[in-house]
Formats: structure tokens, C-alpha cells, sequence
């Protein structure tokens, strides 16, 4: 059963502000879950270097070279990411997967031009049902995306945001390759590898990291529309939380 994503738009101080920040503390205990709502709204500062440490700071290639072919979210999570695509991806559109592996759980009723994959691991892509093409590309090291500028009409990050150790590059990074207008999707549950996902992701609650990748997105620059919400409290609990930030890229 498909649920409908309910994406909510992400609150400003004032007209055109940027959210409002503060200092990430050196010795914060890990968090217990919480709905998304529940937290006071974060605050977050510029993003110094350490924030993007890990536990595992062992070459991401090493790590990914084993393939995992098993999904990291449940059945009712899933339906939930295919259909926040159905929803808000234009059909026949030209669609990257970001850190792509061997699902990218494409709705199969939702028509598309192409669908292409960038990540760590050819089996697992190789794998990927959906996919027309693949690239094999470690975006840790080296942000820059190997496609022209204005090229798709959408990028999904599914389940693996956590993982980016320098985001705001990477964002930048879709901006240049979107076309105008063109929508940029990352979904997250509370599922991580915890040695590989950054520190400030690891100490953040579920809604801290809502507005995390909203933060990405609005340092990133040249976003507009930046939305996003608790996609499927239908099913979670007991099911897999499903959160989702949208933005378009601006059309000037």
C-alpha cells in the first residue's frame, strides 16, 4: 500500500532568513528517537570540518567494496519513498540516484526517460533493476558529479545522506547539474552504518536532521522552496520512520 507523503514547509524567522543557529556542544549523549515533531527547532552554526568526522575514517572504498544486497528500511518505509517519486517527480523525467545501490525503489508504475545510478559498489548496481545506467563514483572524495550542467530533471539521495562528509559540496554539486526548476529529493529513516555516518547526523534527533539537510540545502545556495516533513506516521511506529527535504532548483 502506497502512503501519502505529508511534506510540510520548514518554518523561517523572518521573510528570506536563513534558520537560526548555534554551537554544536563537544560531549552531547546520543539522543533517544523522537517523533519528528517533539524537538525544539536546531540550530546549527557554520559547518567546521570536525562536524564531519567519523568513527571509521578507513577509505569509503574499502568499506563498500564488500556488495550488500539486502534494503535497509522495511516494506512500509519503501512504499513510502516510491511514492514521495510518484508524487513529486514529473513523469518522463531524466532521474539521478545519488549514492545508489541496488534498489532505488522506483514505483513501477511511474513512467520515466532514464534513471541513472552513481555509487561505491558495480554489483550492487549492476544489480538495481531500475537503473539504465551506473557510475561508479566516490563522492567523499571527490564531490565534483560527473555529468554537464542542467542535465536531469531530478536527484534523489535515498537512505544514505548520512553518510556525506562534505554535503554542502555535493549539494552544489546537484544545483549545477538540475535543470531549472528541476527537484531535488533526500530521504532518510533512522537506520545508518553509525561508524560511517558524520557526527553531527549521529548526535541529532529525527527532526534535527529535517532541518539539517535543510541547512545543507540553504548553505548549498541556490534552492528555493526547501520542504519537508514525516513522510508516512500512518505506518511508523511500529514501521520504519520515512522523513523526506524537498527543494527545486531556482529557475532564474
Amino acid at each position: 500500500m502506497c502512503i501519502a507523503p505529508k511534506v510540510v514547509q520548514f518554518r523561517r524567522r523572518s521573510e528570506g532568513s536563513r534558520f537560526r543557529r548555534g554551537q554544536l556542544q563537544q560531549s552531547l549523549p546520543r539522543p533517544p528517537r523522537r517523533p519528528a515533531t517533539s524537538s525544539p527547532f536546531p540550530k546549527f552554526p557554520p559547518f567546521p570540518p570536525e562536524y564531519f568526522g567519523r568513527e571509521d575514517e578507513s577509505d569509503d572504498g574499502d568499506f563498500y567494496v564488500q556488495p550488500r544486497l539486502v534494503v535497509h528500511i522495511d516494506d512500509g518505509a519503501i512504499a513510502a519513498v516510491g511514492n514521495v517519486f510518484r508524487s513529486l517527480i514529473p513523469p518522463d523525467s531524466v532521474v539521478l540516484d545519488l549514492m545508489s545501490s541496488w534498489r532505488s525503489h522506483w514505483p513501477a508504475d511511474h513512467p520515466r526517460t532514464r534513471l541513472v545510478g552513481l555509487g561505491m559498489n558495480a554489483v550492487e548496481m549492476e544489480d538495481n533493476p531500475d537503473l539504465d545506467e551506473y557510475v561508479i563514483h566516490d563522492i567523499n572524495k571527490d564531490p565534483v558529479l560527473p555529468y554537464e550542467d542542467d542535465t536531469f530533471d531530478a536527484v534523489v539521495i535515498t537512505v544514505s545522506v548520512q553518510y556525506l562528509t562534505s554535503p554542502i559540496e555535493v549539494f552544489r554539486q546537484v544545483n549545477r547539474i538540475l535543470k531549472p526548476g528541476g527537484i531535488f529529493i533526500v530521504t532518510f529513516s533512522n537506520r545508518m552504518f553509525p561508524t560511517k555516518a558524520v557526527r553531527i547526523w549521529r548526535y541529532s534527533t529525527d527532526r534535527g536532521h529535517l532541518d539539517l539537510v535543510a541547512a545543507y540545502l540553504e548553505e548549498a545556495g541556490d534552492f528555493d522552496n526547501v520542504r519537508g516533513g514525516f513522510t508516512n506516521p500512518e505506518a511508523s511506529p511500529p514501521g520504519d520512520p520515512l522523513f523526506a527535504v524537498v527543494a527545486n532548483k531556482s529557475a532564474e
